[in-house]
């Protein structure tokens, strides 16, 4: 059974993930659902979508039909195509083919990792911020936050 201070450091390591998760979280909910939106829909159009409005009545009916926000695939004959419905920013529907498709999952993939790459050059760019004032020593390890040097 632990003792109370292998608890307690625990614990607080616990806490102090929470908290930065929260922080986490919170930062990126500062971006509006309309801002997300049209982030996205900027990618679908520089994959090779096409912008199709829903500037009739039939058009806008068939548009609240499809599922906002969501890919939708058709398939006829040998061809098929992604549908992209966006009933929020635009009022309009994005169609895309196989190729249009591969090209926004793979520009995706690339901006994910290269956002992943950027955080982590980013945590630890600053010369005088001292992990030892949080007492987490110098040493970094994997063991962040367990035994004796960790603290937490």
């Amino acid at each position: 059974m632990p003792s109370s201070l292998q608890w307690s450091r625990r614990h607080r390591s616990w806490i102090a993930s929470t908290a930065l998760c929260a922080a986490v979280f919170g930062l990126s909910a500062c971006q509006t659902e309309q801002q997300a939106v049209a982030e996205h829909e900027d990618s679908l159009a520089a994959a090779g979508f096409i912008v199709r409005p829903a500037n009739t009545p039939e058009r806008i009916a068939m548009l609240k039909r499809l599922p906002a926000h969501r890919f939708v695939q058709r398939v006829k004959g040998d061809q098929v195509h992604y549908v992209y419905a966006d009933p929020l920013v635009c009022g309009c529907l994005y169609v895309g083919t196989q190729q249009a498709y591969n090209t926004y999952k793979r520009d995706r993939m690339q901006q994910q990792l290269a956002d992943e790459q950027q955080m982590t050059a980013q945590m630890y760019s600053d010369p005088a911020w001292s992990w030892g004032a949080w007492g987490m020593g110098t040493g970094m390890g994997m063991g962040m936050g367990y035994g004796a040097e960790g603290g937490w």
